[in-house]
């Protein structure tokens, strides 16, 4: 049976690119492509294609904005097509039937679509409805909290407001991070994270015994985090609270804080203050 596919980018290179990979597929029959998400959502009212490549970013109605208006009794397969991986895809990683992040290559594209396949057998079955209203559930969310998932990144937002440490909306923080590494994407729990520290145009996540590098600022980090577990203690260390054993005495004011694990971390004394405020203790 033929999969009708819908392209919807506002972006002409990135729709060719879609249309190029799909030549080859004889199961794929592409029945349109569409630059806006006000087109695409007419089209698939009327269409009622199979898949959707969706784009996240788009001027007028972004990708989220085009799932709420088809609503869910009529969204079909979706792979989300984004260029960011670190702020869009925490919204919908769960329930999304599968992503594609710019630049992607061939053999990227074609386990997407054999993963659209696999979910689309199943759909036939009668079984793929519980993700969809999964994803759907996940959508009806407040317009604003929607609108800060299709922004620039947090870093960036922060720079442009001028806000920091814990003036950051707690819009734009989440329960897990999306981390690249070796051609791979890791999904990576906030509460698992140990500690950050500063890596020059990055931030290293310790998670156990393994570390990751993602490309943020330490700010930037600092607001994706929730900042009931998670602390500055050094302008070049976050620690999740629930890792320090104890505090330990250094001089001039400042304290090695020694983690569960042994890590031994630096308590500046420009950070103290706060930390004291959030342990309800003095030291």
């Amino acid at each position: 049976m033929k999969i009708r596919a819908l392209i919807v980018d506002d972006e002409p290179l990135a729709r060719e690119r879609i249309r190029s990979l799909l030549h080859d597929e004889s199961d794929i029959e592409l029945s349109g492509e569409f630059e806006n998400g006000s087109l695409a959502v007419d089209a698939i009212r009327k269409d009622a294609p199979d898949l959707l490549f969706l784009d996240v970013q788009m001027p007028e109605m972004d990708g989220f904005g085009v799932l709420r208006a088809i609503g869910p009794e009529r969204v079909p397969a979706v792979i989300f097509v984004t260029a960011y991986d670190e702020y869009a895809l925490r919204a919908f990683d769960a329930n999304a039937m599968d992503y594609l992040l710019k630049p992607f290559d061939q053999e990227r594209f074609r386990r997407s679509l054999e993963r659209a396949r696999a979910l689309l057998q199943l759909d036939r079955a009668g079984r793929l409805n519980d993700k969809l209203q999964a994803l759907m559930t996940y959508l009806n969310l407040d317009p604003s909290q929607l609108s800060q998932l299709s922004q620039p990144p947090a870093s960036s937002a922060a720079s442009a407001s001028g806000t920091h440490g814990n003036g950051h909306s707690h819009a734009l923080q989440s329960d897990r991070l999306v981390v690249k590494s070796g051609g791979r994407v890791y999904f990576l729990k906030t509460d698992e994270i140990d500690w950050v520290e500063a890596a020059g145009n990055y931030v290293r996540l310790h998670v156990s015994k393994d570390s990751h590098l993602m490309r943020e600022t330490m700010n930037g980090i600092e607001a994706r985090l929730d900042t009931r577990s998670f602390m500055r203690i050094h302008r070049s260390t976050l620690v999740n609270l629930e890792r320090i054993k104890e505090l330990q005495p250094l001089f001039h004011g400042d304290y090695v804080v020694l983690l569960r694990d042994g890590t031994r971390l630096t308590l500046s004394r420009g950070y103290r203050d706060k930390l004291q405020q959030v342990l309800g203790s003095h030291f």
